[in-house]
């Protein structure tokens, strides 16, 4: 089973930003289609972004789209979440994913712990 690890959650005001990362301690990072999720209190956990194994394809929800962005650094098998003009329906446990095959056609296999990001207004 692969370890995937959030960090980069926090506190932050509406219109703030904030980077999530998320490392893995597999050595086959590169292979996998990877993508961003969300759960917030009481509500269903939600696709946030994705990207395939070479960064070169990406998919966004359209409550993100242009706020956010994810990338990847296959070289230090991290992933990311920039996260720009944040809102306060952004607050939500964040969690990293990895694909079982491509993103558009598979889901996730493996599931990080999640980091807490809560925008205040």
């Amino acid at each position: 089973q692969v370890q995937l690890v959030e960090s980069g959650g926090g506190l932050v005001q509406t219109g703030g930003s904030l980077r999530l990362s998320c490392t893995t301690s597999g050595r086959t990072f590169n292979h996998y289609d990877m993508g961003w999720f969300r759960q917030a209190p009481v509500k269903e956990r939600e696709f946030v972004a994705a990207l395939t194994w070479d960064g070169n394809m990406m998919q966004y929800a359209d409550s993100v789209k242009d706020r956010f962005t994810i990338s990847r650094d296959n070289a230090k098998n991290m992933m990311y979440l920039q996260m720009n003009n944040l809102k306060t329906e952004d607050t939500a446990v964040y969690y990293c994913a990895r694909y079982s095959g491509l993103y558009y056609k598979t889901d996730p296999d493996n599931w990080g712990q999640g980091t807490q990001v809560t925008v205040s207004s």
